[in-house]
């Protein structure tokens, strides 16, 4: 064996790079022009080269060659299958693993693939390496995945337009001495020059089509002249039809001999090759074919219904080189150039009809649920079909609903870009169709309105679904499964706003018409309570909320087909409201079972377990177990910032819940970094007005204070407490905390009277709202203590002290911090619960879809 022919080198990574052709011959200008263009680059940051052409010229097989002749160069290469730029993120994700980096499967597509560019622009692990984006037809949908940095980039596409964006290679057909010399080697010199020249005159010397001829005469040992009279009589009847320019009609003579002669074998194995045609490229699941898919039509249904002719079909399509089949994951594929050949020469009538067999396959074949992770790679396998069928145009309610599915779970893995783009087409192209008032146009706006809130575009997302809302309660109903649905869904975007007590006023209407239609154990009326128990969460009332949610964690956990990320998100809410009720030990035993169930069930880096990783982080801050809250809460930081970058809300809640336990060790410099990184961010993501905004600033102006500039903080407070009052009330959480931290900044300022006046208002409040054993006011009166004594009332103070101090040990324990604290004299603060600060995802749309 030449060295040519060596295989990768073990050290190496090589992924998905297919097969080297070992009948590839020619293009020795093309390499070394490949070569020479990719040498020139001196700059750091490399350029992509892009290989244009008309398809079939070898453009795929020019990069293969290149990779495997310069593989020495290279410690790692990777293929990707471009012509769907819905999959590259997925095939970019799934090299997480092999640079170090958390897997897709748990912490989202979108966002792994992102870090997987960002680790190759580093060249960090890998310095040397070889991208290359095969069938990339559209620029800009790839090009926001394409790596800049030490390695290489090659891109192959039929699009002339990508020499608008880079470098750009032209790649033409052989030429004839090429042609010759390919068909002479690939058929053992068996044929005449003459012949060959001949072969390649009728084949236009299109590579693919020479390979394909070669193979056939191979296989059969048909003579040339047989061949070629074939050919030509095979030309003729193809001119007669309309064909795309991008495939010569002679190049579709050799392949159609094979279709004619399973034709007349087993016509069942071409009837399911035509159907083939009208997916997509990429591999189909066996299991859309399976005998148990009701959903098929009058075409493929007697076929599915015989076991052993489909399995006969199959083997001989199979055997002839028209599909591959894939035993170890299940699938099968057809070339994307055969299935072009096979759409081109079927009626417009028959066309119709095999596009919707196919969709109907897909959507018979689709799991049911989307937010369950185990259906994903499922998910992910239809996926790759859905734009090359046209599912798109299908009207079928159940065609619909599974195209609905596919952007739900592009959702729920958190893809979040590709699910706006695609419910934006469903949208656009069912309006069209059916009117603003449709059904699946409505839903269809409740995921986008969905979407915008995960994208903190709450704005947007709080204006489309009142819209969709007031359209389904007039079109469908008030009591439908969607408008219910869309009422929640709208009720969250209010959340995401600061609008807690109109959400509220909307979960509760909800939550009771779902209980008076399905019953008080409903997965949908839990479902509904959960979020109704989020609101009382944000409106300060923590007793009901704690009630509320104990009671849907305790039926979810004795339910069967209860997700594990909704269940992990209800134990998570639950431990947070019995916290902010005060219960501190409580809260953190529940926050470490439901943090340990979502690292074993979802993974570390899942949102889900991220979210439960905060919370218990704050809880192990509450009760003083410091370092271990440190380790969590930066490891938590980290990974946010890792998967969603820094400007979303999981990670500006998780550099505020850092601040927090850096300030509580002593680390007063790094927490005022953070917090002032994180405040300027604060308003472009939620608002300048938004109560998540103005409680932020009150751990800011904590550290101002404590830090040295009392008369910064006191700014900043009363910036806050104005907001705050406006926005959620005066004897709201965050409000009376902000007060707390406003009477120490008057304090620290020498004024006394004012911070007692302060103090005295905000007890009053307090107690009223929260209980004269609540934490919250606990801190309050010790604070108060402190200011009755500066302005002489020494009676009052000792009364109070005394008062207060046994409510600390019976509510807090004496080791309490904050009880220590007490006894010290020290003034305590209040911080912004970092947690509650995350607009919770939507919980009722798969449910509620699919009633």
């Amino acid at each position: 064996m030449s060295e040519n022919f060596l295989p990768p080198q073990s050290s190496q990574v090589w992924e998905r790079v297919p097969n080297r052709n070992p009948n590839f011959t020619g293009r020795k200008d093309l390499l070394t022009a490949l070569r020479k263009s990719i040498n020139t680059v001196t700059a750091v940051v490399a350029q992509p080269r892009a290989l244009q052409g008309l398809g079939g010229v070898g453009k795929t097989q020019l990069a293969i060659e290149y990779a495997w002749q310069y593989r020495a160069h290279y410690d790692l290469v990777l293929w990707v299958s471009a012509d769907q730029p819905l999959l590259v993120p997925s095939t970019l994700a799934d090299m997480a693993p092999k640079l170090g980096l958390p897997p897709a499967s748990s912490t989202g597509v979108e966002k792994t693939a992102q870090e997987v560019i960002r680790a190759l622009e580093s060249g960090s692990p890998y310095r040397g390496w070889l991208v290359i984006f095969d069938n990339a037809e559209e620029p800009e949908f790839v090009k926001e995945f394409i790596p800049r940095g030490p390695g290489h980039v090659i891109i192959t596409s039929r699009n002339s337009r990508w020499s608008d964006h880079e470098p750009t290679i032209q790649v033409d057909v052989f030429r004839r001495e090429e042609s010759v010399a390919f068909l002479r080697r690939r058929l053992n010199e068996t044929v005449s020059l003459d012949e060959a020249d001949r072969i390649a005159e009728q084949l236009g010397d299109l590579p693919i089509a020479l390979e394909q001829a070669a193979a056939l005469l191979v296989r059969t040992l048909m003579p040339v002249e047989d061949y070629l009279e074939l050919l030509q009589e095979q030309t003729s009847r193809l001119l007669e039809l309309e064909k795309s320019p991008t495939y010569p009609t002679s190049m579709t003579a050799a392949w159609r001999l094979s279709v004619d002669q399973l034709q007349k074998t087993l016509p069942a194995a071409v009837e399911v090759l035509r159907c083939c045609a009208f997916f997509g490229p990429e591999p189909i699941p066996r299991d859309v074919f399976r005998r148990g898919n009701r959903a098929v039509g009058p075409r493929l249904g007697p076929i599915l219904s015989d076991p052993i002719t489909l399995t006969n079909a199959l083997s001989q399509l199979e055997r002839l080189a028209l599909v591959k089949v894939e035993p170890s994951v299940r699938t099968l594929q057809v070339h994307r150039l055969n299935q072009a050949l096979l759409r081109d020469e079927t009626p417009e009538k028959d066309r119709a009809e095999l596009r919707h067999e196919v969709h109907l396959l897909l959507s018979g074949t689709a799991p049911a649920d989307p937010d369950d992770t185990v259906n994903w790679p499922r998910y992910e396998e239809l996926a790759a079909h859905l734009e090359p069928s046209g599912l798109i145009d299908c009207t079928v309610p159940s065609v619909r609903r599974f195209a609905l599915d596919l952007v739900r779970y592009l959702y729920v893995r958190g893809s979040y870009r590709q699910a706006q783009a695609l419910i934006n087409e469903y949208i656009a192209k069912w309006t069209q169709v059916d009117g603003l008032d449709h059904k699946d146009v409505l839903v269809a706006r409740v995921h986008l309105s969905n979407v915008y809130l995960q994208l903190a575009q709450y704005t947007k997302s709080v204006q489309l679904v009142a819209e969709t809302f007031a359209l389904m309660t007039d079109t469908l109903g008030p009591d439908h499964s969607e408008t219910l649905w869309a009422k929640i869904g709208y009720a969250g975007a209010l959340r995401g706003r600061g609008e807690f007590s109109q959400a509220q006023k909307l979960d509760a209407e909800a939550s009771e018409t779902y209980e008076r239609l399905y019953g008080d154990s409903d997965p949908l009326t839990l479902r509904a309570r959960h979020s109704l128990a989020l609101d009382y969460t944000l409106t300060s009332d923590y007793d009901r909320a704690s009630e509320l949610l104990q009671d849907v964690y305790l039926k979810q956990s004795s339910m069967e087909g209860i997700g594990r990320r909704v269940l992990l998100l209800t134990w998570t809410n639950l431990s947070r409201a019995v916290r902010l009720n005060g219960q501190f030990e409580v809260a953190t035993d529940l926050a470490e079972e439901a943090y340990s169930y979502g690292v074993a069930s979802l993974g570390e880096d899942h949102p889900s377990t991220l979210l439960a990783a905060k919370d218990f982080a704050v809880c192990l801050r509450r009760v003083g177990r410091l370092p271990e809250a440190l380790q969590l809460m930066r490891d938590t930081h980290i990974r946010s910032r890792r998967l969603f970058g820094d400007e979303h809300a999981y990670t500006l809640a998780a550099a505020f819940g850092l601040a927090n336990v850096l300030r509580a060790v002593g680390e007063l410099d790094e927490a005022l970094e953070i917090t002032e990184r994180a405040l300027r961010l604060y308003p472009a993501v939620f608002g300048d007005d938004h109560p998540f905004t103005h409680a932020a600033r009150i751990n800011h102006a904590l550290l101002l204070r404590l830090t040295g500039n009392p008369e910064a903080a006191l700014a900043l407070d009363e910036r806050a407490l104005a907001g705050l009052t406006a926005r959620v009330g005066r004897d709201h959480d965050y409000t009376v905390s902000c007060a707390i931290n406003l009477q120490n900044d008057l304090a620290a300022l020498g004024r006394h009277e004012d911070a007692r006046a302060v103090g005295e208002e905000n007890l009053r409040i307090v107690q009223a709202g929260f209980s004269a054993d609540h934490y919250l006011s606990l801190i309050c009166a010790a604070n108060l203590c402190l200011d009755l004594e500066a302005v002489g009332a020494s009676e009052e103070s000792k009364r109070l002290l005394a008062e207060t101090t046994q409510r600390f040990e019976l509510a807090m324990g004496r080791e309490h911090p904050d009880a220590l604290g007490l006894l010290a004299g020290e003034r305590l603060n209040c911080d912004f619960d970092t947690s509650n600060a995350i607009p919770m995802p939507s919980f009722t749309a798969l449910s509620a879809a699919a009633r």
